[in-house]
């Protein structure tokens, strides 16, 4: 008789170490640069604003049903006429590339492979015709300045590059005040000094994987996607980052936009019921409810808080989410308070920085599992069933 051999795979090291989202932090910070760390999982003054992100989360509690057969559990969507297995996608976040290599080419592939929407930035340090051949489930978020010579150029370069969603950043007239990492060396564009490059050296994965190969084959990273031409390199110790009249940028300029752009568009960044009813007003198909996950102004509410009446106060506007997922139990949260989708960024960037494309991947089959686990606690199947489930707020949290 033939016996069997029974091999053994040990699992990556990213997959067994991370349990949960929050899990992939102390992995990503024993593998970056202290700067970029603190630049990644920071935030603007005093954290105050991301503080409320999260405690919003914690203050709300379902009240689940029991006996019901949940045995065909479906948390997909449809957003924008495509279908998406789960209610979430990976947020844009800019400088992406400095966290692990080919980074938003690494989201645009593993969102692409999970059926799972991407939102790449406009301050992403790779080409946006790449991103978009690598994924095609991709969108483009663009930082629009008020000025219609360079508005109209870019659009027709995304729309060249295929994308079929474009999402115009609103909440970013000024650049929010970053003091932690400023205090860890981190500033666009970064100056290079001798405390950056002892913080590279004490990382010598990442020195070398991430920055070295990409100077040695001539491909310094610069900002790729802020116009229609390649912007200025990211390491300078003379270019002082301007950001291009986005100060002026106003309803008028979301009207050229509506006219001139024919897929569908989604301003992100809405706070208040007001400004979600005008953006419905001049044509835009969505929005996403978010404060720029604390990292712009400071004093602002939690987005979660804002939702519902943002939600209740619109007609035919997409709505969507961004601002403190950590769990499952949060994107149903989220769900339940109005948003039709919602987008995840800090943890996914650290999930790339503590394994690269493993670690994405897992990043995203943890959410996932989560988000349909809870569901079937909760008793429910589909994501319409939300009626019969109570969420209430414990101001204690």
């Amino acid at each position: 008789m033939h016996k069997i051999k029974v091999v053994s795979r040990r699992a990556p090291r990213v997959v067994e170490q991370a349990l949960c989202l929050d899990d992939f932090e102390p992995l990503a910070e024993r593998k970056l640069p202290r700067a970029i760390f603190k630049y990644v999982s920071g935030h603007a003054e005093d954290g105050a604003t991301h503080r409320r992100n999260l405690k919003s989360f914690a203050e709300r509690s379902f009240v689940p049903n029991i006996l019901v057969d949940v045995s065909r559990t479906d948390a997909s969507t449809r957003i924008f006429g495509v279908d998406y297995a789960s209610p979430f996608g990976i947020a844009p976040m800019g400088f992406s590339r400095l966290v692990a290599p080919d980074c938003d080419v690494l989201f645009a592939q593993e969102a692409a492979r999970a059926r799972l929407p991407f939102i790449l930035s406009g301050a992403s340090l790779t080409r946006l015709e790449e991103v978009r051949q690598a994924g095609a489930t991709s969108w483009f978020q663009a930082y629009i300045p008020g000025d219609e010579t360079r508005i109209l150029p870019l659009v027709e370069r995304v729309e060249r590059a295929g994308f079929d969603t474009l999402v115009v950043t609103v909440d970013t007239a000024v650049h929010g005040q970053h003091e932690l990492a400023a205090r860890h060396g981190f500033r666009s564009p970064v100056r290079p000094t001798a405390d950056l490059a002892w913080q590279g050296m004490t990382r010598p994965v990442w020195l070398w994987r991430v920055l070295l190969r990409s100077l040695l084959t001539r491909n310094a990273p610069h900002f790729e996607n802020m116009d229609a031409e390649r912007g200025p390199p990211v390491f300078s110790r003379t270019l002082v980052r301007d950001i291009g009249l986005r100060s002026s940028l106003s309803w008028t300029h979301i009207g050229l936009l509506r006219r001139r752009w024919t897929g569908k568009l989604v301003l992100k960044g809405v706070m208040s019921a007001a400004d979600a009813r005008m953006a419905e007003k001049v044509g835009v198909d969505g929005v996403i409810v978010s404060n720029h996950g604390g990292r712009q102004i400071d004093c602002a509410q939690g987005s979660l808080d804002l939702l519902e009446r943002i939600a209740g106060q619109v007609d035919r506007l997409t709505v969507m989410f961004d601002g403190g997922i950590r769990r499952g139990s949060d994107v149903l949260k989220a769900v339940k308070l109005g948003a039709q989708l919602v987008f995840v960024g800090r943890p996914f960037l650290l999930a790339a920085a503590a394994g690269d494309r493993v670690g994405v991947e897992h990043a995203i089959a943890l959410l996932k599992d989560e988000i349909t686990r809870t569901m079937a606690l909760l008793g429910i199947n589909r994501l319409d069933e939300f009626d019969d489930i109570p969420l209430i707020r414990d101001s204690r949290g």
